[in-house]
């Protein structure tokens, strides 16, 4: 990691805004090395460099990874004039996150959020074939045709037929239940699916992305760092 301002590496690690940080530099607040340093512009080697602030050290995070469980009506950008965006819901100052990928507005469920650009595009991109299970409700009798429609690669509108695709029925009737896995991630593409086969997606939620799976406990709109096991499994995707 290379050398940063002083200013940025406190506003990175949540501690204020960058005018904030740099007021409470010149205030004679933050010391480097045990050393008082009043000029925000002041470099810092954060591997071996000790900053505190309010004599508490301020340890540096160059990469952040949460799991966030997208609730509907949230969308999947960093900046909207119309709906509350998933930055909304992240308690932190650090201007540097992004979702990796999207989910639908009124879809739900499992969204990492970070700043790794590298690990976000080893995520999304198409060559890769990372894994994605959803759980859907979905208006219509889903039957074993079905899941063998899937399995083939199903004509969903655009130039390609859609990859193959694992459908797994839960419970069939005139609201069925159902998981199913893909390996790509096209506009609408679930509800695009179901509409080929005649029926319509009423419920949709993400469960699970590259082997990391929603935790049951995370409420819609919440959100925790993801666990170096989670890490793990989404770095070996790359």
């Amino acid at each position: 990691m290379g050398d940063i301002r002083l200013d940025k590496y406190l506003a990175d690690m949540g501690i204020g805004s960058r005018s904030e940080v740099k007021a409470f530099i010149r205030k004679g607040a933050v010391t480097v090395n045990e050393n008082v340093v009043r000029s925000p512009d002041c470099k810092i080697a954060p591997e071996s460099d000790e900053v505190c602030y309010n004599h508490k050290r301020v340890n540096y995070l160059k990469y952040e990874y949460y799991m966030f469980h997208k609730p509907s009506g949230c969308v999947s950008a960093t900046v909207d004039q119309r709906h509350k965006t998933v930055l909304d819901y992240i308690d932190t100052r650090r201007k540097d996150l992004f979702p990796v990928g999207r989910l639908d507005c009124d879809t739900e469920g499992l969204l990492p959020i970070t700043n790794d650009g590298e690990l976000a595009h080893a995520l999304l991109s198409p060559r890769r074939h990372v894994k994605k299970t959803y759980y859907a409700r979905v208006r219509g009798v889903v039957t074993d045709a079905d899941v063998e429609a899937f399995l083939r690669g199903l004509d969903i509108g655009d130039e390609k037929a859609a990859l193959p695709a694992e459908l797994t029925v839960l419970s069939s009737g005139d609201i069925s239940e159902i998981t199913v896995t893909l390996t790509e991630g096209r506009y609408h593409q679930v509800k695009r699916m179901f509409e080929a086969v005649g029926k319509d997606v009423v419920y949709l939620k993400r469960i699970s992305m590259g082997g990391v799976c929603l935790d049951e406990a995370l409420r819609p709109g919440s959100y925790r760092r993801l666990t170096e096991e989670e890490l793990a499994k989404l770095r070996k995707q790359e």
